[in-house]
């Protein structure tokens, strides 16, 4: 069945106090897609960020992220007051979040909530704390002695802390208790407020697409409470981090830096902490993007010592064996394989063999020299269409920067005669080819240039900012973008 959907990081909502949440604003954001026939919203993880303020370097693979958390709400609710909120300084400019003015006052403010509302009494907190304690027990734990450490990564904390020998956990479970519970709460208030949010949107049929980044940070509650996972050595450091080889877009490759996996442990395990990290997903959302799904065919390892990506190698990963295990367990849950970039035989396989849907990029396609699979009449029906994704420049932006060669050919496959509207005809060939899902980010049907950039990867200091501003999304792009939805066969049913 033919669908489409917008991009929209929940930090991208305008709701106030310096960042998106789960705020009215973001309902108002459903009420839309739903005037404009969409079915999907895709948002970016959700985890808790640290250093770089990426989405893809979280504290936890399980928590959700505090700076989501309405206030709005929570001054309704009785949790704080107004003038709780406006003595702090989330930040003055709407169009981008300040990270740092966020950091100082957003735990200040959830601070003073938990200490009005003697919430580790109420019943639905106790729930709450009960149900998840698998992964929450760690992680608050994680949490309040990491701040106790003035912030330091858990590899330089004191030995016995670090590694978990359970007097040391027992003691700082006690010291810090206050604490412990404080970021149990934060998480009680995320969960209470996004699973409403997502409620509402399904009720309006709209269906939340979100990320599972296939890597987890080094400095988070996961590596520390599971070292057996990774490639770690005796004393907890890695052998080898995760990156990307060097490319035409980077001579010296990516380094990201997060640990890998044990493949051969988890298969031993069958796959448990896998399989219980995906089934969350499916509680937080209704299709789970795979990122970088290359990964699970061949993974690039580089000595951790290495400063660059250039001298790492490929390994095997493991196969179609875990999406088997998931689909034994979990039935065919709707999943999107991030598979982008160099693609080898055996990845293809893979993919294909899993009756994913691949990802297919417009930006990706107008290079005159060589056929691309991402022109649009080489797609096949199974797969998801984008003009560009959270990586990538908005269509304008990468536009603007075409060569001379490479914009004259995107002018004659597309049609374009004029420079007016330019992003719509990208936005129509996205929407009229045979992909089965089209999404596009918002930045585009805004018609925004490269100031409204989400993400450069590999760069620190601008990324994540970007947020929509406030009456931004009219009702009147809504209709048209529900015209093109219904002229190319892709109306909610």
């Amino acid at each position: 069945m033919r669908k489409s959907g917008i991009l929209l990081p929940v930090s991208s909502i305008p709701s106030k106090y310096g960042i998106g949440t789960f705020s009215k604003q973001a309902y108002e954001f459903i009420d839309l897609l739903e005037k404009a026939g969409q079915s999907y919203w895709q948002i970016l993880p959700l985890g808790p960020t640290g250093y770089g303020d990426s989405p893809y370097q979280s504290f936890s693979t399980f928590a959700g992220n505090p700076y989501y958390i309405d206030l709005e709400t929570l001054i309704e609710e009785g949790y704080l007051t107004e003038s709780d909120c406006e003595k702090c300084d989330f930040g003055d400019n709407d169009q981008y979040i300040d990270y740092e003015k966020i950091y100082l006052s957003r735990f200040k403010v959830l601070k003073i909530a938990f200490h009005n509302r003697n919430v580790e009494k109420e019943a639905d907190f106790q729930a709450y704390v009960k149900e998840n304690s698998y992964w929450l027990d760690d992680y608050a734990l994680y949490m309040a002695v990491k701040n106790s450490f003035d912030g330091i990564s858990w590899s330089e904390w004191d030995e016995d802390i670090k590694l978990r020998k359970p007097a040391a956990m027992k003691r700082y479970r006690e010291q810090y208790a206050e604490e412990v519970a404080f970021y149990q709460f934060q998480q009680y208030l995320f969960a209470k407020q996004w699973f409403a949010l997502k409620e509402y949107a399904n009720g309006k049929n709209i269906q939340i697409i979100g990320d599972i980044p296939i890597y987890v940070a080094f400095d988070s509650a996961d590596t520390w409470a599971n070292p057996e996972l990774f490639q770690l050595d005796d004393t907890l450091t890695p052998v080898a981090v995760a990156g990307c080889p060097p490319d035409a877009f980077s001579a010296t490759g990516q380094l990201w830096g997060n640990p890998l996996y044990r493949w051969e442990y988890h298969k031993q395990t069958g796959y448990a902490w896998w399989m219980k990290r995906i089934a969350y997903c499916y509680e937080l959302y209704d299709v789970v993007r795979i990122d970088h799904f290359r990964g699970f065919d061949e993974y690039y390892s580089i000595p951790f010592a290495d400063e660059t990506a250039e001298y790492g190698h490929w390994e095997k990963g493991p196969g179609y064996d875990i999406f088997k295990t998931m689909k034994e367990q979990m039935g065919n849950k709707a999943v999107i394989a991030e598979d982008l970039g160099f693609l080898t035989k055996s990845v293809i396989k893979l993919v294909k063999k899993t009756g994913y849907p691949g990802m297919k990029i417009l930006q990706f396609a107008f290079d005159p020299r060589e056929e691309s699979d991402y022109l649009p009449h080489n797609y096949v029906s199974n797969s998801i269409v984008y003009t560009g994704t959270h990586d990538n420049d908005t269509t304008l932006g990468w536009y603007d920067q075409l060569s001379r060669r490479d914009k004259a050919f995107a002018k004659k496959y597309l049609n374009i005669r004029t420079n007016k509207d330019v992003q719509w005809e990208f936005i129509r060939a996205a929407m009229a080819s045979v992909s089965d899902t089209c999404v596009i980010p918002i930045q585009d049907y805004l018609g925004l240039g490269a100031e409204a950039r989400t993400n450069i990867p590999s760069t620190l200091g601008m990324n994540w900012k970007w947020r929509m501003l406030p009456g931004q999304f009219t009702e009147e792009l809504a209709a048209r973008i529900l015209e093109m939805t219904k002229l190319y066969g892709r109306l909610q049913k």
